[in-house]
């Protein structure tokens, strides 16, 4: 499966724009500000979620304008499709539609089923410098790759915890509303800590197994009482210990405005397997080194569990890269059965790809190709 094009309408810096990747790789470069990451935005867009942005719907037309369109069209060996997202015709610009070859999808869980998207971005730097909202969400991502209901658990999880927290701000101990939505709370808890913790797992032995290449062999964590729980009781006898935990706390939790247990407690942690060196403590460049194992290794363990390889978007990620690792990141690039579009504000940095990259410089509302790129 191969994205063959893409096409952008009053979407950020770009006013219209239809672009057909040559190549399996894409390396694209230019100054700040031209429009390379906004580039593989779209291209992130075209998956349920916020993108690699993680930005408002409100953000996303050109020049502060209402309404934006994304479209790419996919070649398969089955069957091609095409994946349309963006405002809805006369809607307001704080929703988001889908169309699947023209008509609306049942549910976005069938869009996820068709594509998958991995990405690393600058951001994704400060992961072990912030707090463990972030990290969350990077794990929630990766889960969400490999099984697309598990958005569904975390957002109901997160739709029953907020009212949760408004009765109980608001004084009103319904005791019966309450425990209805505690038991939802702790049945998808329970259902997310599950799906974590079985990525968690999977990626783990995919990378012990050198999934990575020449990457440092990089272990997750998952830290969650939940997981931990599920590792030695029945899935049922850890929903009961939850619903009477979040009961049992419930006066605690009026006070802190927020439930102390749930899904939204769990954190990730991420070590060197050799070293043992938690990332926290590693240095930028091992931090860069860690990260990038690991979106590789899932990318690979995706092409195996789903029969075809995700999306994989690339924001500057040779940066805090060392010479070595940055050309390990080219040979792995160069044999992982994914299609690839990295960015950076050099083109001598992507040099190196050259026999096997189509090359792309942003700038004035386009992307203009380099003649000395031959994609393979």
């Amino acid at each position: 499966m191969r994205l063959a094009r893409l096409a952008r309408t009053d979407f950020r810096n770009y006013s219209e724009l239809t672009w057909q990747p040559r190549g399996r790789v894409a390396a694209i470069w230019g100054p700040n500000g031209s429009g390379k990451t906004n580039l593989l935005e779209a291209i992130s867009l075209l998956v349920p979620g916020r993108g690699l942005r993680g930005a408002r719907l409100g953000e996303l037309a050109r020049h502060g304008g209402r309404a934006w369109a994304v479209a790419g069209r996919f070649e398969a060996p089955e069957e091609g499709f095409d994946i349309g997202t963006g405002t809805p015709p006369g809607g307001p610009a704080e929703r988001r539609v889908f169309r699947l070859d023209g008509a609306a999808p049942r549910s976005q869980a069938e869009i996820a089923a068709r594509v998958a998207a991995v990405w690393l971005t600058p951001q994704m730097d400060r992961l072990f410098q912030e707090g463990a909202s972030g990290r969350r969400r990077f794990l929630d991502r990766l889960v969400f790759a490999l099984e697309p209901g598990h958005a569904r658990e975390v957002s109901a999880h997160d739709s029953a915890m907020a009212q949760r927290n408004r009765l109980l701000a608001e004084g009103r101990a319904d005791a019966a509303w309450l425990a209805g939505l505690e038991e939802a709370m702790a049945r998808h808890a329970v259902a997310a800590a599950a799906s974590r913790a079985a990525l968690v797992g999977h990626l783990n032995a995919a990378l012990a197994g050198g999934i990575a290449g020449a990457f440092p062999v990089a272990r997750l964590g998952l830290v969650c009482p939940i997981a931990e729980r599920l590792a030695r009781d029945p899935a049922l006898a850890v929903e009961d210990w939850l619903r009477a935990a979040l009961a049992t706390g419930r006066g605690a939790d009026a006070r802190a405005g927020s439930a102390g247990l749930g899904a939204h407690r769990a954190d990730m942690a991420l070590t060197d397997a050799v070293t043992g060196r938690p990332a926290g403590l590693a240095s930028t460049g091992q931090q860069k080194a860690l990260l990038v194992a690991v979106v590789l290794g899932h990318a690979a363990l995706i092409a195996q569990a789903r029969g075809a390889a995700p999306l994989l978007l690339l924001d500057e990620p040779a940066v805090h890269l060392d010479p070595d690792h940055r050309q390990a990141l080219f040979a792995a690039l160069a044999s992982l059965p994914a299609q690839v579009f990295l960015t950076g504000t050099d083109r001598e940095t992507f040099l190196p790809l050259r026999d096997l990259a189509e090359g792309l410089r942003t700038g004035e509302d386009t992307v203009r190709p380099d003649p000395e790129f031959h994609p393979a």
